[in-house]
């Protein structure tokens, strides 16, 4: 293949363009700042959905959809939340086109066909689905609702890259309404074990579970609870967030039930999501020089066979053998795909499925099925290894799941080894600088401080770690007495 990946080293932004592109995941669309994702990025996508769905699902959670527009009145009614989403909103205020008098071969909106009431293209579900639920709640009997939807949202970024941040992009979001404070605290919690356990088991990447500072929690939640994934260039990726939101929506939707005691209250509520920047997150975390790297438990095509052969005897002869193996794979549910496409080499059909990841990869030819022999290369350390033929379904089978550990594996370490402690300000800069990561530093509590330290030196606090341990020290900008350390990092 003539397809080149820029080095990490040498560009890693470009290299992480390159291999969204080259490795046919996803493309620049015609509108500015949205994507096409290609069927092998979008194969990827449903695997991480169908992984997904069925936690959801086993924890309780149906899915449901909602409209995508939302009426302006309905946005605004949480305030803060309005607040938080007003400057990446797509608004609709027309709903009809017509031919210019001027230029019948160009089209203007119609004036006349004006919105009475302008519609926000949905940035997130909060306002439209609690204005539902309050003709869905009356009594504690109507409560828990536990829903999730598969959407699009559009959130107006002005500057973009594929999968990690775009103007529309693919995601679930749960929203979920319940009788009390606790249970509604519970599901927050539960649902970012859900996330935590798709990242580690799933993607094979390594995540610290916290709950986010108020700056940076979600608009008009309570508390943020996250998931934080640190990439090969030692910047931080947000993975996922569950957000407890208190009353807030209840309050704003008017949205009351009648308790078991016969009282009126307010429903409490949780909202949880993951997106496409999954993607994102996957690709930075395994991928090298050579292309993509798919964990097999989200691989479309965790095996693909490769024929050696010449001439159509030669083919017919690796086919019947190649053809037996894949129904033996696949008998042991490993997806497999036997490419014996004559219209390419087999040097070029390995190049192809390393750039996109495939995690394993065989090649047979007629002297291999002489010899009762084949070859099997892991797409992880890019190394083969020759095995007997009879013992090939039960070898992949291993193989696969010691790919999916390596992996993560590989990811922990990097992490640990990316993770530093700061005690003075001085220090963590230099970290920053000269070896990025996460850094575990003290800080006084006060959103000036965490602004000042955003400001200076583009680092954020990700999250205070869950089951974080008590530790006395001095904040390492004010001097200020703290009581644990927080987490730092630069971050997509």
């Amino acid at each position: 293949m003539s397809k080149v990946i820029t080095s990490r080293e040498q560009d890693y932004s470009k290299w992480y363009n390159d291999i969204v592109v080259e490795a046919d995941l996803a493309d620049h669309s015609a509108v500015r700042g949205c994507m096409v994702i290609k069927p092998h990025g979008y194969a990827i996508w449903e695997k991480m959905q169908q992984a997904l769905d069925k936690m959801f699902k086993d924890t309780g959670h149906v899915n449901a959809y909602f409209p995508l527009f939302i009426p302006k009145s309905l946005f605004e009614a949480e305030e803060k939340n309005a607040e938080g989403f007003a400057k990446e909103c797509a608004v609709v205020t027309h709903y009809r086109l017509k031919t210019d008098p001027n230029n019948k071969a160009k089209l203007i909106v119609d004036p006349e066909a004006k919105l009475e009431e302008e519609l926000v293209v949905r940035p997130t579900s909060e306002a439209i689905i609690w204005n539902t639920y309050k003709g869905w709640i009356e009594s504690y009997r109507d409560l828990p609702i536990l829903v999730n939807q598969w959407a699009n949202v559009v959130r107006w970024e002005m500057r973009t890259r594929l999968f990690l941040r775009t103007a529309e992009f693919l995601w679930q979001e749960g929203h979920t309404a319940h009788a009390s404070k606790e249970e509604a605290v519970e599901e927050t919690k539960r649902m970012l074990e859900v996330y935590a356990d798709f990242a580690e088991n799933w993607m094979a990447v390594p995540v610290i579970k916290g709950v986010k500072t108020a700056n940076e929690r979600f608009a008009g939640a309570d508390d943020t609870y996250c998931i934080e994934a640190l990439m090969q260039d030692g910047k931080a990726l947000q993975a996922g967030t569950s957000h407890f939101l208190g009353q807030n929506f209840a309050k704003a939707f008017d949205v009351k039930f009648t308790s078991k005691e016969g009282k009126l209250d307010y429903v409490w509520a949780t909202s949880w999501g993951v997106s496409t920047r999954l993607m994102g997150a996957l690709i930075m975390s395994h991928s090298d020089n050579n292309g993509l790297v798919i964990p097999p438990k989200l691989a479309p095509t965790q095996v693909v066979i490769v024929p050696i052969y010449k001439g159509d005897e030669g083919l017919k002869k690796v086919s019947a053998v190649a053809n037996t193996i894949k129904k033996k794979l696949q008998d042991k549910n490993i997806s497999v795909k036997y490419d014996d496409r004559d219209t390419q080499r087999p040097g070029w059909k390995f190049a192809e499925y390393e750039l996109k990841g495939i995690p394993v990869r065989i090649g047979l030819g007629e002297r291999d099925i002489e010899n009762g022999t084949i070859e099997v290369a892991r797409r992880d350390t890019l190394t083969k290894e020759v095995i007997k033929i009879d013992e090939v379904e039960a070898y992949v089978a291993r193989l696969l799941e010691e790919i999916q550990t390596n992996l993560f594996a590989k990811a922990k370490e990097r992490m640990s080894n990316m993770t530093h402690k700061a005690e003075t300000y001085e220090e963590f800069k230099k970290i920053l600088d000269e070896k990025s990561g996460f850094v575990l530093a003290h800080w006084d509590g006060t959103s000036e401080t965490e602004e000042r330290i955003k400001e200076e030196t583009k680092a954020t606090i990700r999250c205070i770690p869950l089951n974080n341990p008590a530790e006395n020290g001095k904040c390492i900008y004010s001097g200020k007495p703290s009581s644990q350390r927080v987490l730092f990092a630069r971050a997509y």
